[in-house]
């Protein structure tokens, strides 16, 4: 016997209930949840990023239940439930993709003798998301070329998302040499923040503003080398972790104690490890 999407929406129900329930799941709100569904997306990414498909099947299963999760929360609320998020969700993917559904229904096929290219699309795709954003902002804010990059992603995915929307729009550098000048410009006016912080005459705020402006331009500088910010920084992390460790491991096999150590002594051992994985 196999479990279906609609025995998971019934253990969620009851798990709600709020005399037979869990207590812990039925104290939970749409804002106590968001922590936990950020914790379950950055570990479906972790079993892809290390190729463990069959904990990632466990993972995907742990974020889909965060979803049911805000559907019941939603049904018992009266603001939407599953399966309307299901249709929502449907009917959006149709209307964005026109090159596979050109009759605007599920049914509808494209002639396969007859497919636009790859730069159609994406520019179907980008005008048809900013007609659904003109049409959110009649309701909501005024309208504006950001609108629909949230808040909450984490600060470089979201830097590049800002740029890319609105480099769309002529805002941009025309080539990535300016880039390059732009960042040496930053590192001065950063050193320069730090300096007078150091000195006591500097803004409370400056080093963090020039640092952060340091930041974006490095990712600036990832989007003109089609090189993805975050991934160029997981790939340096897990290679200074593996590095750390060698370093940890080959003391450990002298019988000697890292933290009695000079850092020439262990910058000598880093560049070893180095070269051992150059070979």
């Amino acid at each position: 016997m196999s479990y279906s999407i609609d025995d998971l929406k019934y253990l969620m129900a009851r798990l709600r209930e709020p005399e037979t329930g869990c207590p812990w799941d039925t104290k939970q709100t749409f804002k106590t949840i968001v922590p936990h569904t950020i914790e379950e997306a950055y570990e479906v990414a972790d079993a892809i990023e290390q190729e463990d498909y069959p904990h990632l099947k466990d993972e995907l299963g742990d974020l889909l239940f965060q979803v049911i999760f805000y559907a019941q929360m939603g049904r018992e609320q009266e603001h939407f439930d599953f399966d309307a998020v299901v249709d929502h969700l449907v009917r959006k993917l149709v209307r964005r993709h026109p090159h596979v559904f050109p009759e605007g229904t599920l049914e509808s096929r494209v002639d396969p003798d007859n497919r636009p290219d790859e730069a159609w699309i994406k520019e179907s795709w980008e005008r048809i998301k900013a007609e659904e954003r003109a049409e959110k902002a009649e309701t909501d804010e005024p309208e504006s070329r950001l609108d629909g990059i949230a808040r909450t992603l984490p600060a470089m995915a979201r830097a590049d998302k800002l740029q890319r929307r609105a480099a769309r729009h002529g805002f941009d550098w025309p080539n990535v040499e300016p880039v390059f000048d732009k960042l040496h410009e930053e590192i001065d006016e950063l050193k320069e923040a730090w300096q007078a912080a150091e000195a006591g005459t500097g803004e409370p705020d400056a080093v963090e503003d020039e640092l952060g402006d340091l930041l974006f331009v490095c990712v600036n500088l990832a989007r003109f080398m089609k090189v993805a910010p975050e991934q160029a920084l997981n790939r340096t992390n897990h290679k200074f972790e593996a590095r750390f460790r060698a370093i940890e491991k080959v003391l450990a096999e002298q019988g000697r104690d890292m933290d009695e150590e000079s850092l020439a002594a262990l910058d000598e051992i880093w560049q070893s490890v180095k070269g051992v994985e150059k070979q």
